[in-house]
Parts: structure tokens; C-alpha cells; sequence
């Protein structure tokens, strides 16, 4: 099994466990967290969504929050696709989440047609992606010209300050023994802490989705830089 399977299975592992320890973990924020991005990106793209598809997308919290999101700015969400390789988190997804299709796929090969979608998704799941740039190579095939991409994710900052040393602290040592606690699985919780150690700063993450055609709308940082949130747009053809 290679690294990037071993990682699909640990999500399987604790799929049963999953969405309680993110609220324990996060003391509830992450939910706020989502809300804030997906209206930053609604305001962003403008108009209603015909075709939503979030990658990585989980027990589908993400497509919760957009569809709550939407009611809020009055932007129609229409269909609904969440896309992850983690079959576990997916049988969840389908029982938490009304009116939407579930694919089992990695973000490197979605199947999907070009240009199928004007919105694509990934909360905190672009880290455990091992190919970033063959993801967001696929975003950008899915999305329609004018299409929007919204990521979210734990960053690692360029210049650390206390805050971050105050989060490292957090994560490195009373994460791992919360989360082993509840998913009796040290090992899940312990890779947390290490992914976002060895992940992309959000300048360097900034500067792939330009080699991949996004253009910038947003990067804009959640309670001291945790989480970060980037919304990007594949620009309009030329004429």
C-alpha cells in the first residue's frame, strides 16, 4: 500500500469518529470557519450556483455550510456533488446529506466532464493530497471559464510568532492524545499535527494555483492564522 493509501485508509478508520472530534478539537470554530468561506465565495462568484463539487469532501460538512451559506446571501445552490477516495466518510456523507451525489474518486481524477462545474470545494483536505499540483490542475479542468475554487486549510506561516508556537503546542501534544482517546487511533492524530508541519505555506499554495490558471480573489486568515481561506477564479476566455 503507498502513502497516499495508507492515508485514504486512516480517514476510513476514523470516519466513525470524525465529526465529533472536529467540533472537540476545533471547540466548534471550524464550523464558523466554513460558514465565513463560503459566503466569502458566494459574494465572490456573484450569481447562483448551477453546479457545486466538493472534493475531499468527507461526511459532507462543507456542502452543510454552503447550502446554509446560500439560504443566508440568497444565492441558489442547485446541484450538488461531493467527490472523496475515503468510502467510510462517504457512507456518512450519504445518511447527513440530503439531495446530492457521492463519488468515490481521488482530487487528482475526478470524473467529471470539463468544465462540468462554476464552483469547487476542498476543506482541510488539500494537504492530504500528495500530488497538489495534478489537484489543481483537475480543479481547474472541472470549472467552467469564470468558475470559482474555494480552499480552506491549516497553514503553516511563513513567520512564526507566540500564536503559532501557542497552536504548535496545541497540536503537537494535546491533540494527538485527545483525538487517540476518542478514535483509538494515536496514529491519525498524530499525522494532524505533522501534515500541516510539512504543508505549503499560503504563499507558496498561492503561487501553484497561479501555475495551475487561477487567478487570485481572496487569501484571508481565520483566528491568528489557523485556518486560511483562498478563493481563486479560472478567468473568462480570451476573446
Amino acid at each position: 500500500m503507498d502513502r497516499q493509501q495508507r492515508i485514504i485508509q486512516m480517514f476510513n478508520d476514523i470516519s466513525p469518529t470524525y465529526d465529533r472530534l472536529n467540533r472537540i478539537l476545533s471547540f466548534g470554530i471550524d464550523q464558523r470557519w466554513r460558514r465565513n468561506a463560503c459566503q466569502a465565495a458566494l459574494k465572490a462568484h456573484g450569481r447562483p450556483v448551477r453546479h457545486l463539487v466538493d472534493v475531499a469532501t468527507g461526511t459532507g460538512d462543507l456542502i452543510l455550510c454552503w447550502r446554509e451559506a446560500g439560504r443566508a446571501t440568497g444565492t441558489p445552490i442547485q446541484q450538488v456533488t461531493g467527490v472523496d477516495p475515503a468510502r467510510g466518510m462517504l457512507d456518512l456523507a450519504r445518511r447527513k446529506v440530503k439531495n446530492a451525489e457521492f463519488i468515490e474518486a481521488p482530487a487528482t481524477a475526478l470524473p467529471l466532464e470539463d468544465e462540468a462545474a462554476d464552483m469547487v470545494s476542498i476543506s482541510y483536505g488539500i494537504r492530504n493530497v500528495l500530488d497538489v499540483d495534478g489537484a489543481l490542475r483537475e480543479f481547474h479542468r472541472v470549472l467552467e471559464p469564470g468558475g470559482h475554487l474555494l480552499i480552506l486549510e491549516f497553514m503553516s506561516p511563513a513567520r512564526p510568532g507566540l500564536v503559532d508556537r501557542i497552536g504548535r503546542f496545541y497540536m503537537s501534544r494535546l491533540l494527538p492524545k485527545v483525538g487517540a482517546f476518542i478514535s483509538r487511533d494515536p496514529e491519525a492524530y498524530r499525522y494532524l499535527p505533522e501534515s500541516i508541519q510539512d504543508f505549503l505555506t499560503s504563499q507558496a499554495l498561492v503561487e501553484k494555483l497561479q501555475a495551475a490558471g487561477f487567478e487570485m480573489v481572496q487569501v484571508k486568515d481565520d483566528t491568528f492564522g489557523i485556518s486560511t481561506r483562498f478563493v481563486a477564479r479560472r478567468p473568462q476566455r480570451e476573446a
